[in-house]
């Protein structure tokens, strides 16, 4: 493996401007640079095959057109005092290239390797636009492409679209001709109409949402902590545990197909009622990572639009099929107020926890699942009974993490080749690894024995 010249993308006349940050990107923005060594965990890398292989100069015109359908990819972040933060997207700069040269046989390798030094750094938010870019090229032709985009520039929706955006582009689309057929609200004109007075009512209705729900809610949902003794310690390890389950790819949507609801309402309603079962508690409440892509004008940005929604369902340890109906109301209600000034938002949970009158609002759910991409799009879907499929559910532990702030329990919901995943990471002075393993079996059994109930029926 040899490293070529490594070339740039030119922009020139792209659209410029300046203003205020969005909300989403003011939330981000606030947790990564606060993080320093640690803030390349918030990276969001991607490695990709290019089939057929394609000509340097081809795959770098076709990402030329990405940067000038997405303003998002070539803005850069200066902060103002403690409470000002203005996005400046720029009309012209040049992007750095990584270009590796390898046999094919090799190239997967040498891109991993390359997704590896380009994810592994923190981005300098005044000087450098959200992406990185990495190829590996054998004879001219490009045959994986490595992707690092910063939080700051796109959230994981936004990531989806962005490899959408890029497939079109490969097919022949235009940054033009997307941006007709298919317009998006870019993050200026969206922080156009959060500063407006429509923008700041919504803003006000979501932090008061907010304090309501927290000042309901209990101030203590793990009744009987795992290790109260380690919440002091600095040193300890949060374990990292992977539940890859065939059958609850299958399940979850059999059961929401039956209770009338989205397998998202599903997964979060297993969830919080396994949270309610494991932590002693009838009342739960999980921050929940919302898209906040309800209009068709978002749903087409590559952007940071996401943000938490307080979710807080009583009665959640009564019955499972109850706490998932319930769980698509709330949610509703809870995901109306998903958008708002979360540093005004923080300044206001302070205030309430100084006075000890916040509810415990350290549980946290992300269904990251793309709802474009399924499990069985490039797997066959499994013609054999939920009870053999049980049988292959993998539960592993791939890493351990230094400790979150306000964090008790984080669970992911994600998508793998024939089967759901869901990840937790967890505080063990809150919960054991036997008690992080009974939660992902009960969240799965819960689903799945209901899906095999259907099947007898």
């Amino acid at each position: 493996m040899t490293t070529a010249e490594d070339p740039t993308i030119r922009l020139d006349s792209a659209r410029a401007g300046s203003g205020p940050a969005t909300w989403g990107q003011r939330a981000i923005w606030g947790v990564v640079s606060r993080l320093g060594d640690d803030a390349p965990r918030y990276n969001l890398p991607v490695e990709l095959p290019v089939s057929p292989p394609r000509p340097i100069a081809r795959v770098l015109a076709d990402l030329k057109e990405l940067l000038l359908l997405h303003d998002s990819l070539h803005t850069r972040f200066l902060p103002h005092g403690e409470d000002g933060l203005e996005q400046v997207v720029d009309g012209s700069g040049d992007l750095p290239v990584e270009l590796r040269t390898s046999s094919a046989e090799l190239a997967p390798e040498v891109s991993a390797a390359l997704l590896g030094q380009l994810a592994g750094r923190s981005f300098d938010h005044t000087r450098e636009w959200p992406l990185r870019v990495g190829l590996v090229e054998s004879g001219g032709l490009v045959h994986r492409l490595v992707l690092v985009g910063a939080h700051t520039g796109m959230d994981y929706w936004g990531l989806g679209r962005l490899l959408r955006d890029l497939e079109a582009v490969q097919a022949g689309a235009t940054a033009a001709s997307l941006r007709e057929s298919r317009p998006a609200l870019q993050p200026l004109e969206a922080a156009e109409v959060q500063a407006s007075p429509l923008g700041r009512r919504r803003d006000e209705a979501a932090r008061r949402y907010w304090v309501d729900q927290l000042t309901a809610g209990p101030r203590q949902i793990f009744r009987n902590p795992a290790a109260p003794e380690l919440a002091g310690d600095p040193a300890r390890r949060f374990p990292n545990a992977l539940l890859r389950s065939p059958a609850l790819a299958v399940a979850v949507g059999r059961v929401a197909e039956e209770f009338g609801v989205s397998d998202a309402a599903v997964l979060l309603g297993a969830v919080s009622h396994q949270l309610a079962l494991s932590s002693g508690s009838s009342e739960v409440l999980f921050q929940v990572v919302v898209g906040n892509r309800f209009q068709p004008a978002a749903a087409a940005a590559v952007s940071t639009v996401a943000q938490e929604a307080l979710f807080r369902l009583t009665d959640a340890d009564r019955d499972f099929e109850d706490a998932v109906r319930r769980t698509r109301s709330v949610a509703f209600s809870a995901f109306r107020h998903a958008a708002y000034d979360k540093w005004a938002l923080d300044r206001e949970v302070a205030g309430l926890i100084e006075k000890e009158a916040a509810a415990d609002h350290s549980y946290w759910w992300n269904d990251t699942r793309d709802p474009a991409v399924t499990p069985f799009d490039t797997v066959e879907r499994p013609d054999v009974p939920l009870s053999e499929l049980t049988g292959r559910t993998e539960l592993r532990w791939p890493t351990e993490f230094l400790p979150r702030k306000n964090v008790s329990i984080a669970v992911d919901a994600l998508t793998a080749p024939g089967a759901l995943d869901l990840a937790m990471t967890a505080d063990p002075a809150v919960i054991s690894r036997t008690g992080m393993e009974r939660f992902l079996r009960g969240a799965e059994r819960l689903i799945v024995d209901k899906a095999i109930a259907l099947e007898g029926r």
